[in-house]
Parts: C-alpha cells; sequence; structure tokens
C-alpha cells in the first residue's frame, strides 16, 4: 500500500480509483484503522472512489512524538488530497473521523464537496475521561483497549455478533498506545462548538440512537448549528457502521448520491 511523508508524519492509504467516479474519503475513529469501513466498501465502491487511510499514530501510519490536535488530523487530510491531486472530495468520518471532518468543514471549505459527520461531535467527553484513557494507554492496550470496547455497541450486539467484536478488539489492542493516547489528548483538547455553524458542505449526520459514547444530543446540537444539515438514525451505539451495516450505508448513501 502507498505511503505519504508529510512534515513529521507518514500516512498509509488506499486509493481505489474507479474513473468518472467522484472520490470519497473515509475516515476511522479512534483505536481502528481503514479496514473498519470494510463492510462499507463493497456498495460505496459501486459509485465513488474510495481513498481510506490510517489516521496518524493509527494502523500502519507513524506515530509522532507529542499530543496531537483535531488541526493536524485535519491538515494531514489536505496533504493527501495535495499529493493525490484531488481538489473536492466527498468526506465521511466517523466519530475521531467526524471530528477532523467537522473542522474540514469549517477551515476548508473549498475542498470539501459533501460531509457525512457519524456518531460524533463538536465535543466529546469530559477532561478526566480521556485522562483515564490516555493513563490506561501508558499501561498497555490490553488494558486501554478493553476499557473503552463496550461503549462502542449495545449489549445486544455484543451477544449476537461476536465475530465483530473480536475484529474490534483486535483493533483496540493492535493500536500504537503512543498514537491511542495522542489522539485521546486531541479529542480531549477539541471544542468546535463555536465553528459548527461555519459549515455550509451539505452535511449529513448520522448518530447510533443508543450511542453512549458520543450521545444523541451531540448529533442534535450539529443539526441545529449546521444549516440545511440532514439527519440518519441508526439502530446502533457508538460504531454504528458495524451494528447497522446495512442503514448506515444506504442512508450515507442515498445523501451522497444527491450530492454529486
Amino acid at each position: 500500500m502507498p505511503t505519504l511523508k508529510t512534515g513529521e508524519v507518514t500516512l498509509y492509504y488506499q486509493f481505489d480509483v474507479k474513473p468518472q467516479k467522484p472520490v470519497l474519503v473515509l475516515s476511522n475513529s479512534l483505536g481502528t484503522n481503514f479496514a473498519m469501513w470494510d463492510r462499507q466498501v463493497p456498495r460505496l465502491s459501486e459509485h465513488f472512489s474510495l481513498l481510506r487511510y490510517d489516521t496518524r499514530g493509527h494502523g500502519q501510519s507513524s506515530v509522532p512524538a507529542g499530543d496531537y490536535t483535531i488541526e493536524q488530523l485535519g491538515r494531514d487530510v489536505i496533504a493527501l488530497l495535495d499529493e493525490l491531486k484531488l481538489q473536492k472530495v466527498n468526506f465521511c468520518g466517523i466519530s475521531m473521523g467526524g471530528m477532523t471532518g467537522i473542522w474540514l468543514g469549517v477551515h476548508a471549505p473549498e475542498r470539501i464537496q459533501s460531509l457525512v459527520l457519524a456518531d460524533t461531535g463538536a465535543i466529546c467527553g469530559d477532561a478526566g475521561f480521556w485522562n483515564m484513557n490516555i493513563d490506561n494507554a501508558s499501561k498497555g492496550m490490553d488494558v486501554a483497549g478493553p476499557a473503552l470496547l463496550p461503549g462502542w455497541y449495545t449489549e445486544g450486539f455484543f451477544q449476537s455478533h461476536p465475530e465483530v467484536v473480536k475484529v474490534s478488539d483486535a483493533m483496540l489492542k493492535t493500536t500504537p498506545a503512543a498514537g491511542f493516547a495522542a489522539c485521546c489528548a486531541a479529542i480531549r483538547e477539541m471544542d468546535q462548538r463555536a465553528d459548527v455553524a461555519k459549515i455550509k458542505a451539505p452535511t449529513l449526520v448520522v448518530y447510533g440512537k443508543h450511542d453512549i459514547a458520543t450521545p444523541p444530543e451531540l448529533a442534535k446540537f450539529l443539526l441545529s448549528e449546521i444549516a440545511g444539515s440532514e439527519e440518519c438514525v441508526v439502530n446502533g451505539a457508538h460504531i454504528s457502521c458495524h451494528e447497522d451495516p446495512e442503514a448506515f450505508t444506504e442512508g450515507v448513501l442515498r445523501f451522497l448520491l444527491k450530492h454529486n
């Protein structure tokens, strides 16, 4: 797979080009890598060229030292678009990826054709929660992963789909601890509430009705602030693209096709 060296980070990505098809960027959640989108790829790739990448500190991207910021995560995306000579793209991010999408919608509107913000918020959790996760990461991802995973799915899904949970658990445990902690710090310091109303791109806000990590009220705030934004409610918890993949994918696809 190709990589891009930009500044202090090397980004690992996969770009599946479909001639004459618009580009859709998919951005992963905290503690995962771009394989988290595998359930969406077959359907989305019928209509889009898909650009997936591992957020800095995750997957096979490098792990620069120090705490990260949401701005850095957004500028990594811009560097990737510049490298691939992509002037304007559709962007879909979940959780941390959605926070990156908010930053792009506010600060790089000329690069965004449409925006999907899934299971995310302009602010997320309190400092104590993120400091706990950072402390857990210092003890190893075998500690940090199991502490975070229960918030990802409903109890029923844990029982009925152990194979999906097993893959997610493996992603968490193989995420570099330093990268995980650095991204936790980025989320801890993030507050984009005052800027959200500046987003002008067509925007879809997706959320799981049972999400406790980024509760529905965070999604409703985005909907109230972003003019003309649309809503997609999924029967799941935080990683709704896994828990209800068909509803998630079809909802996203209907929106994207309307704006391309």
